[in-house]
């Protein structure tokens, strides 16, 4: 069964996934460093873990497996995730992948140097509706594209 995970604590698209992993039949892990409401499903578990702010990161790259799909804005967590087989998809519908890890990983690099030289830096942009949706079609891509390697 495909398996999805949610690095959930500050993830704005949770009840998409449910919709969508609940018409393609797949398995949710829900992992959060606090509890949180989740749909009494079976397919859905909730894995809350205990310690730093990276401990719901080690989980989930401690438990994913190759073609497991993974939701996570945090880059450091996506390239641990590629490294084991993973796919990953940003909140905002950005796919992460081999090809385009390194340049992810070295811009938060420059960020953060700016950050520490006080260059001011008004974070994200808000979170909007084309948003949601380039993250719900890239999902499906992203589903399709994993069941398609795996009836190969």
């Amino acid at each position: 069964m495909l398996h999805i995970f949610i690095d959930a604590d500050a993830c704005p698209v949770k009840d998409e996934i449910y919709k969508v992993s609940k018409r393609h039949d797949l398995r949710v892990t829900v992992v959060s460093n606090m509890w949180m409401r989740t749909p009494s499903e079976p397919w859905i578990d909730i894995i809350v873990v205990k310690g730093d702010l990276d401990a719901a990161d080690d989980w989930i790259a401690e438990h994913v497996e190759a073609d497991d799909i993974v939701i996570t804005a945090d880059i450091p967590l996506a390239s641990r995730c590629l490294k084991a087989g993973g796919r990953v998809l940003g909140p905002r519908g950005r796919p992460f992948t081999e090809d385009s890890i390194g340049e992810a990983l070295a811009g938060r690099e420059i960020q953060a140097h700016l950050r520490e030289l006080g260059a001011g830096n008004s974070g994200p942009p808000p979170f909007v509706k084309q948003d949601r949706s380039r993250f719900l079609q890239e999902l499906d891509v992203m589903i399709h594209a994993v069941k398609k390697a795996r009836s190969s």
